[in-house]
């Protein structure tokens, strides 16, 4: 499959969403709502729930929705600031509780209405961005679909992150980078080759830690196999101290990306 190939699967109808997978990994659950500050925005769902009988968890999905309607009333996984800002108020619940956190990114990137700048959209991607990076919990992240920009990084700075099989992960969408470098959205195919979002470029590149096969035939062993990975990785990341998880954590990002100085002789 071609990088856009990926795009136009995890784009495709009756692909499980966000929800789908806290039900089919946590064994209980329970949503909250609401940032404490203006709404609830309902295309991040967040709460509690337990891998395991004895290990509760803290968990933040981006859903997209289902049928048109809640997908409107999801903004079609776009979140508002209002979206972020709950997710932040869970995130540092968590480390109150010392319960680890899990993500699911799964957006085509932020909402860019009118509404979200006034309201400070820039403001709460980038506060979250900040705060993850200082959680004294582990935080473990998986990409389920799309992996759209600041939309996606606001819940994607983490311990261990993971990428299904056919996930992307990019810094703008194709259409769009489409759009500004040859001024024709049809070039997205092209510019998805380029732009190298799929999740072995991922893996090539060290932003994600691996890659999860995609068996929606079977999702309950799918979501089975998830949830012994995410115990095995939590267990792992309790073993170190608060320094060594949040060092590791820092110096994780810090090598991400290629660079080469030119020789000025």
């Amino acid at each position: 499959m071609t990088a856009y190939d990926n795009l136009k699967a995890v784009r495709s109808n009756g692909r499980p969403s966000g929800i789908s997978y806290i039900k089919g990994i946590l064994t209980e659950s329970v949503l909250l709502h609401g940032d404490r500050r203006f709404a609830d925005d309902e295309a991040i769902i967040a709460g509690i729930g337990y891998l395991n009988k004895d290990l509760p968890v803290t968990f933040i999905a981006i859903e997209k929705g289902t049928d048109i309607q809640d997908r409107i009333k999801r903004n079609f996984g776009c979140p508002k600031p209002e979206g972020y800002r709950k997710a932040l108020r869970m995130m540092k619940q968590a480390e109150k509780f010392g319960r680890p956190i899990l993500c699911f990114i799964d957006t085509q990137g932020a909402f860019c209405g009118v509404d979200a700048e006034e309201r400070g959209q820039g403001q709460a991607i980038a506060e979250n961005i900040m705060e993850m990076f200082a959680l004294k919990v582990p935080i473990l992240t998986t990409v389920i679909g799309e992996g759209g920009s600041g939309g996606a990084l606001a819940l994607g700075v983490a311990d261990r992150v993971y990428m299904l099989e056919h996930a992307v992960y990019s810094v703008i969408s194709p259409e769009g980078c489409a759009s500004i470098v040859w001024k024709d959205a049809s070039m997205a195919p092209e510019a998805a080759k380029c732009l190298h979002i799929t999740a072995e470029d991922m893996v090539n590149f060290k932003v994600a830690d691996s890659i999860i096969k995609e068996e929606f035939q079977d999702f309950d062993n799918m979501c089975s196999s998830m949830r012994v990975k995410y115990i095995e990785d939590i267990l792992e990341l309790r073993e170190k101290s608060e320094t060594e998880l949040l060092d590791e954590r820092y110096r994780r990002y810090r090598q991400i990306g290629i660079f080469a100085e030119r020789n000025k002789s």
